[in-house]
Protein backbone atom coordinates (compact mmCIF):
# COMPACT_ATOMS: atom_id res chain seq x y z
CA UNK A 1 0.00 0.00 0.00
CA UNK A 2 1.30 3.48 -0.89
CA UNK A 3 1.94 6.29 1.51
CA UNK A 4 -0.80 8.58 2.74
CA UNK A 5 -1.65 11.68 0.73
CA UNK A 6 -0.68 14.89 2.53
CA UNK A 7 -3.27 17.62 3.09
CA UNK A 8 -2.74 21.13 4.46
CA UNK A 9 -5.88 23.02 5.49
CA UNK A 10 -5.52 26.80 5.71
CA UNK A 11 -7.54 29.59 7.28
CA UNK A 12 -6.73 33.05 8.58
CA UNK A 13 -6.18 32.38 12.28
CA UNK A 14 -6.01 28.57 12.38
CA UNK A 15 -8.45 28.96 15.26
CA UNK A 16 -11.75 27.42 14.14
CA UNK A 17 -12.57 26.20 10.62
CA UNK A 18 -9.16 24.80 9.71
CA UNK A 19 -8.77 23.23 13.17
CA UNK A 20 -12.18 21.53 12.91
CA UNK A 21 -11.37 20.43 9.35
CA UNK A 22 -8.07 18.91 10.48
CA UNK A 23 -9.80 16.90 13.21
CA UNK A 24 -12.66 15.88 10.94
CA UNK A 25 -10.50 14.68 8.04
CA UNK A 26 -8.30 12.68 10.40
CA UNK A 27 -11.45 11.10 11.82
CA UNK A 28 -13.07 10.47 8.42
CA UNK A 29 -10.02 9.21 6.53
CA UNK A 30 -6.91 9.31 8.71
CA UNK A 31 -5.89 6.01 7.20
CA UNK A 32 -5.64 7.67 3.76
CA UNK A 33 -4.52 11.23 4.56
CA UNK A 34 -1.84 12.86 6.67
CA UNK A 35 -3.49 16.13 7.74
CA UNK A 36 -2.09 19.44 9.00
CA UNK A 37 -3.70 22.83 9.45
CA UNK A 38 -2.24 26.32 9.65
CA UNK A 39 -3.13 29.99 9.45
CA UNK A 40 -1.83 32.99 7.54
CA UNK A 41 -2.16 34.94 10.82
CA UNK A 42 -2.21 32.26 13.55
CA UNK A 43 -3.86 32.97 16.88
CA UNK A 44 -5.23 30.29 19.22
CA UNK A 45 -7.79 27.51 18.97
CA UNK A 46 -11.27 28.78 19.86
CA UNK A 47 -12.92 26.99 22.80
CA UNK A 48 -16.15 26.85 20.79
CA UNK A 49 -14.36 24.81 18.10
CA UNK A 50 -13.10 22.41 20.77
CA UNK A 51 -16.63 22.10 22.20
CA UNK A 52 -18.32 21.60 18.81
CA UNK A 53 -15.84 18.84 17.98
CA UNK A 54 -16.17 17.22 21.42
CA UNK A 55 -19.90 16.87 20.71
CA UNK A 56 -19.06 14.55 17.80
CA UNK A 57 -16.42 12.66 19.82
CA UNK A 58 -13.38 14.28 18.21
CA UNK A 59 -10.82 15.79 20.58
CA UNK A 60 -8.94 18.81 19.26
CA UNK A 61 -8.21 20.25 22.70
CA UNK A 62 -4.50 19.50 22.22
CA UNK A 63 -4.30 21.32 18.86
CA UNK A 64 -2.15 24.44 18.59
CA UNK A 65 -2.49 27.26 16.08
CA UNK A 66 0.37 27.07 13.57
CA UNK A 67 1.75 29.46 10.96
CA UNK A 68 1.54 28.60 7.28
CA UNK A 69 5.19 29.68 7.02
CA UNK A 70 6.38 26.51 8.75
CA UNK A 71 4.87 24.38 5.95
CA UNK A 72 5.81 26.37 2.81
CA UNK A 73 8.76 24.15 1.86
CA UNK A 74 6.93 20.88 2.51
CA UNK A 75 5.27 18.70 -0.14
CA UNK A 76 1.48 18.40 -0.08
CA UNK A 77 -0.89 16.58 -2.38
CA UNK A 78 -3.63 19.08 -1.49
CA UNK A 79 -3.67 22.57 0.00
CA UNK A 80 -7.26 23.46 0.94
CA UNK A 81 -8.18 27.02 1.88
CA UNK A 82 -11.39 27.24 3.91
CA UNK A 83 -11.77 31.04 4.03
CA UNK A 84 -11.50 33.79 1.45
CA UNK A 85 -8.72 35.66 3.27
CA UNK A 86 -6.46 32.60 3.35
CA UNK A 87 -7.27 31.92 -0.31
CA UNK A 88 -6.25 35.46 -1.27
CA UNK A 89 -3.16 35.80 0.95
CA UNK A 90 -1.83 32.25 1.01
CA UNK A 91 1.82 31.96 0.00
CA UNK A 92 2.73 29.94 -3.05
CA UNK A 93 3.25 26.26 -2.31
CA UNK A 94 5.65 25.10 -5.02
CA UNK A 95 5.42 21.53 -3.72
CA UNK A 96 1.62 21.33 -3.68
CA UNK A 97 0.09 19.08 -6.30
CA UNK A 98 -3.34 20.70 -6.09
CA UNK A 99 -4.79 23.79 -4.44
CA UNK A 100 -8.52 23.84 -3.59
CA UNK A 101 -10.65 26.67 -2.23
CA UNK A 102 -13.84 25.83 -0.34
CA UNK A 103 -15.20 28.73 1.69
CA UNK A 104 -17.04 28.17 4.97
CA UNK A 105 -18.69 30.87 7.08
CA UNK A 106 -16.50 32.50 9.70
CA UNK A 107 -18.08 31.88 13.11
CA UNK A 108 -18.71 35.07 15.11
CA UNK A 109 -15.81 36.68 16.94
CA UNK A 110 -15.89 36.34 20.72
CA UNK A 111 -18.63 38.56 22.13
CA UNK A 112 -20.24 39.25 18.73
CA UNK A 113 -23.21 36.95 19.49
CA UNK A 114 -24.59 35.17 22.52
CA UNK A 115 -22.67 32.04 23.58
CA UNK A 116 -25.60 29.85 22.48
CA UNK A 117 -25.84 31.55 19.06
CA UNK A 118 -22.08 31.29 18.61
CA UNK A 119 -21.97 27.58 19.47
CA UNK A 120 -24.93 26.95 17.16
CA UNK A 121 -23.00 28.51 14.27
CA UNK A 122 -19.89 26.49 15.12
CA UNK A 123 -22.00 23.33 15.01
CA UNK A 124 -23.47 24.21 11.61
CA UNK A 125 -20.06 25.10 10.16
CA UNK A 126 -18.60 21.86 11.61
CA UNK A 127 -21.32 19.85 9.90
CA UNK A 128 -20.83 21.67 6.58
CA UNK A 129 -17.08 21.02 6.75
CA UNK A 130 -17.69 17.35 7.61
CA UNK A 131 -20.06 16.91 4.64
CA UNK A 132 -17.51 18.52 2.31
CA UNK A 133 -14.64 16.40 3.63
CA UNK A 134 -16.60 13.15 3.34
CA UNK A 135 -16.99 13.89 -0.39
CA UNK A 136 -13.39 15.09 -0.68
CA UNK A 137 -12.13 11.84 0.84
CA UNK A 138 -14.30 9.73 -1.49
CA UNK A 139 -13.02 11.55 -4.58
CA UNK A 140 -9.36 11.82 -3.64
CA UNK A 141 -8.32 8.72 -1.73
Amino acid sequence: MGSKKRVLILCTGNSARSQMAEGLLRNIAGDKFEVESAGVNPSSVRPEAVEAMREVDIDISHHKSKSVEQFVSERFDFVITVCDNAHETCPIFPNAARRIHQRFEDPPAPGAATPDETLSIFRRVRDEIRDYLVEFAKKNS
